[in-house]
C-alpha cells in the first residue's frame, strides 16, 4: 500500500474546498478554477499614468488581478482611464466612505473590496449591491483584525477568530438578503496563527471563495516567510481561492512569491523552477552565484520549466535526472548537464551559466 502511494505520488495531490464561483470581469475565481495571484499598487490612484505604469509591471511578474486604493473621488475618477488601458480587471479597494464604491464600479472596476464598517446602514448597502449589480461588480467582504466593528471589540475583547467570521458572516448575511451573492471573502490579520484559524472557520462557515492573506506581513524576507507559512497551512488543507502576498516592498515582488508558493504546492505552475543546493566543501563550482545569475537571465520566462544546480555528485545526478535541465558538478572543471533525465552535454566552470540559459531558452521557446 505505501509502495502504490509513493509511486502514484498520491502525497503531492491537494483536494481543494469546491466554493462558489465568483467573476471578476474575465477572471474567475473559486470552484475548479485556478488560484488567482493578485497585488495592489501603491502609486497615487488619480495619477492614473504612473498607476497604470506599475500595473503594466506587475502583470509582467504574474499578476492576474490588481487592486488600487481609492480614498477619495479624484481616485474613482482616474478609474475611467485605469480600467480602460489595464491588462487586468481593477478591484477598488474602499474604506472611508461607501460612495466611493458606488463610483468605482461606475466607472470600470470589476470587484469593490469594502470592509463591513464600510457599508453600515442597509440603505448603504442597498445603494452599493444596486452599482455592482448594474456593472457587473462583484464584492470583497474584507475583513481585518486592525479594524474590526467596535461591537464585535467590545463583544470578544479582542481581535479573534470568532470576532473576525462573525463579521465577515454578517455582512455576507447583508449581501444575501439583497440577492446578491458575487462575494469573496477575506480574514485578514498579521498574526500568522490568528489568520489561519480564522479562514479555517470561515471556511466551514460558507462556500464563497476565500481571498488569502497575511496582511501587514512586513518587509521581503519576514514578509515571505510569515505569509509562506500561513497561507502554506492553508492551501495543503485545500483552503483558498485567489492570494495576495503583502510585502513592505515594490508591488511587483509580490507577484513571484505568491506563485512560489503555489508552485512549491503543486498548485500551479509558472516559469523556471530552480532545485538547488545550499552548497558546502563538496560544490565543484560557486553553486550561488551561478543560481543567482541564472535566476535573473531567465526571470523573463513564464513557460513552466523545472531546473536543478547542484554542486557535486553526491545528491547531484539523482535530483538532476529528475528536472527537465539538470547541472551537477563533475569534476576537473567540467560539469554534466542532463535534459529529460538523460546526460546531454558537457560545460566548462566559466561557460555553465550561459550554456544554462542557452538550453533553457531554447526548452521555453518549444511549442
Amino acid at each position: 500500500m505505501i509502495e502504490k502511494a509513493i509511486n502514484q505520488r498520491e502525497y503531492r495531490i491537494i483536494k481543494r474546498k469546491i466554493t462558489k464561483v465568483v467573476n471578476v470581469g474575465k477572471v474567475l475565481i473559486g470552484g475548479n478554477n485556478p488560484i488567482i495571484v493578485q497585488t495592489m499598487t501603491n502609486t497615487h490612484t488619480w495619477d492614473a499614468k504612473s498607476t497604470l505604469k506599475q500595473i503594466e509591471l506587475c502583470v509582467q511578474k504574474g499578476a492576474e488581478l490588481v487592486r488600487v486604493s481609492v480614498p477619495d473621488k479624484q481616485s474613482t475618477e482616474a478609474l475611467k482611464e485605469i480600467t480602460k488601458f489595464s491588462p487586468v480587471p481593477i478591484i477598488a479597494d474602499v474604506h472611508f466612505h461607501y460612495k466611493r464604491g458606488i463610483e468605482a464600479a461606475e466607472n470600470g472596476a470589476k470587484c469593490i473590496r469594502i470592509n463591513p464598517g464600510t457599508v453600515g446602514t442597509k440603505k448603504r448597502a442597498i445603494e452599493i449591491v444596486q452599482a455592482a449589480k448594474a456593472n457587473g461588480c462583484s464584492i470583497r467582504i474584507g475583513v481585518n483584525a486592525g479594524s474590526l466593528e467596535d461591537r464585535l471589540l467590545e463583544k470578544y475583547k479582542s481581535p479573534c477568530p470568532e470576532a473576525l467570521v462573525e463579521s465577515a458572516m454578517d455582512a455576507v448575511k447583508i449581501l444575501e438578503d439583497l440577492d446578491f451573492y458575487q462575494t469573496k471573502i477575506s480574514v485578514k490579520a498579521s498574526d500568522v496563527m490568528l489568520m489561519i484559524r480564522s479562514y479555517e472557520m470561515l471556511s466551514k462557515a460558507c462556500d464563497y471563495p476565500l481571498h488569502l492573506g497575511v496582511t501587514e506581513a512586513g518587509s521581503f524576507l519576514t514578509g515571505t516567510v510569515k505569509t509562506a507559512m500561513g497561507m502554506g497551512a492553508l492551501l495543503i488543507q485545500g483552503i483558498g481561492d485567489t492570494i495576495r502576498v503583502s510585502l513592505s516592498a515594490p508591488p511587483e515582488e509580490e507577484p513571484p512569491v505568491a506563485f512560489e508558493i503555489l508552485k512549491g504546492l503543486g498548485l500551479r505552475s509558472r516559469g523556471v523552477t530552480v532545485i538547488a543546493c545550499p552548497s558546502c566543501a563538496r560544490q565543484e563550482f560557486d553553486v550561488i552565484k551561478v543560481v543567482a545569475e541564472v535566476e535573473k537571465a531567465l526571470s523573463h520566462i513564464i513557460k513552466p520549466l523545472s531546473l536543478s544546480i547542484l554542486g557535486c555528485v553526491v545528491n547531484g545526478i539523482g535530483e538532476a535526472q529528475h528536472t527537465q535541465i539538470g547541472v551537477t558538478g563533475a569534476g576537473s572543471g567540467m560539469h554534466l548537464i542532463y535534459k529529460n533525465g538523460e546526460p546531454f552535454t558537457k560545460a566548462k566552470t566559466e561557460d555553465l551559466v550561459k550554456e544554462i540559459v542557452r538550453i533553457a531558452e531554447e526548452e521555453a521557446n518549444k511549442i
